[in-house]
């Protein structure tokens, strides 16, 4: 598979996202449901604290991703749907290493949403990775 991103402008280096990805040869594409911050029994965890329900969700992300035989590095774009957008951004600093550490650079869109499926759930991530 190559890779190729694709940054007319360098603004969104800043939170470690690309404008596109480029991908040919790749042989699979996952398509991920949104993940949250829920523990295994489905219980939401860390109501009120978006840094935590962030790397929870990060780390179901990649338990999926595991699960598929792929890591970070195969994600190309990351859907961010949180119900606090100021919020999100206020704490960016401390939410973009969370991803990027990992390896992943995607392509990201971040959605204000009303609500999520669990009042206490502000942050979801919705994924597709390809190998």
């Amino acid at each position: 598979m190559e890779r190729r991103e694709i940054n007319p402008t360098d603004w969104l280096g800043a939170f470690n996202i690309n404008h596109g990805i480029a991908v040919t040869g790749a042989q699979r594409v996952l398509y991920l449901s949104g993940q949250t911050s829920n523990g295994p029994d489905g219980a939401p965890l860390h109501p009120g604290d978006i840094v935590a329900q962030f790397r929870a969700a990060w780390s179901n992300l990649k338990d999926a991703l595991t699960e598929a035989g792929m890591t970070p590095t195969n994600i190309i774009r990351l859907n961010i749907y949180t119900t606090d957008v100021p919020g999100f951004m206020a704490q960016a600093g401390e939410l973009v290493p969370i991803f990027a550490g990992d390896g992943c650079k995607p392509v990201c869109t971040l959605l204000g949403v009303a609500s999520l499926f669990e009042p206490e759930i502000m942050v979801e991530l919705e994924a597709t990775a390809a190998a």
